[in-house]
């Protein structure tokens, strides 16, 4: 499957080229600073996500696209404006796209009328502006004309960690564990949107956390 990730060098981005690549597709990874990368089977390439032209030749041949781009802390309002355009690129290619989106627009677990961005225990008042550009975000894709797309929500804590394979996976409410913490490693979180992608479920937004088996012992506990 030939795979283009939009933002592959993030933290997420990158994660997605690693488990793409395992996988044995063939990944085309695109960033504003495009660098060498070491896998044969990963093509890397310079692109602005939010250029209509530059996406016209980036997607090209794409068989699915997947969006990982990160809100700017100085302009958060921008990752709507450039979804928007993935979208209509996308569309034009005949490629679906899967957002790697957050945890904002997930309903909290015992309020389902109110939205984790709004829920002070996972969102701080500092990350408020981050989880509120995906709040826009989703409302961009439910919006848009092209609706080939799929939302994949992270728990409240996504970090750097091992890569188990395993996890649990919802719908549109934030998946908490009985101690309370609600987190996946960044590798894991990788590893639901390629199965995502080769095995797609009916949902348009999910979201996944740790698998119960690996929260014990953690130490994630009121880590949000």
């Amino acid at each position: 499957m030939n795979i283009t990730i939009l933002g592959s060098t993030g933290m997420v981005g990158s994660e997605l080229v690693l488990e793409s690549a395992r996988r044995g597709h063939h990944v085309f990874a695109g960033s504003r600073r495009a660098t060498a990368h070491q896998n044969p089977a990963v093509t890397v390439f310079g692109v602005d996500a939010g250029s209509s032209a530059q996406l016209a030749s980036a997607l090209a041949g794409s068989d699915i696209v997947m969006l990982a781009i990160r809100p700017d802390h100085r302009n958060e309002q921008s990752t709507a404006s450039v979804t928007g355009t993935v979208l209509e690129a996308a569309a034009v290619e005949g490629a679906p796209v899967l957002v790697a989106g957050g945890a904002g627009p997930l309903r909290s677990m015992d309020d389902p009328l109110r939205l984790v961005v709004d829920d002070p225990r996972y969102v701080g008042r500092s990350w408020r502006g981050v989880a509120l550009a995906s709040v826009v975000q989703l409302e961009t894709c439910l919006r848009h004309e092209n609706q080939r797309w799929t939302y994949a929500s992270p728990p409240a804590v996504l970090e750097h960690g091992q890569r188990t394979g395993s996890y649990r996976r919802g719908t549109t409410t934030l998946l908490v564990a009985p101690d309370g913490s609600s987190w996946i490693t960044v590798e894991d979180f990788a590893v639901a949107m390629l199965d995502e992608i080769e095995s797609p479920g009916e949902d348009r937004h999910f979201t996944v956390a740790q698998s119960l088996d690996h929260v014990a012992g953690s130490g994630h506990a009121n880590h949000r």
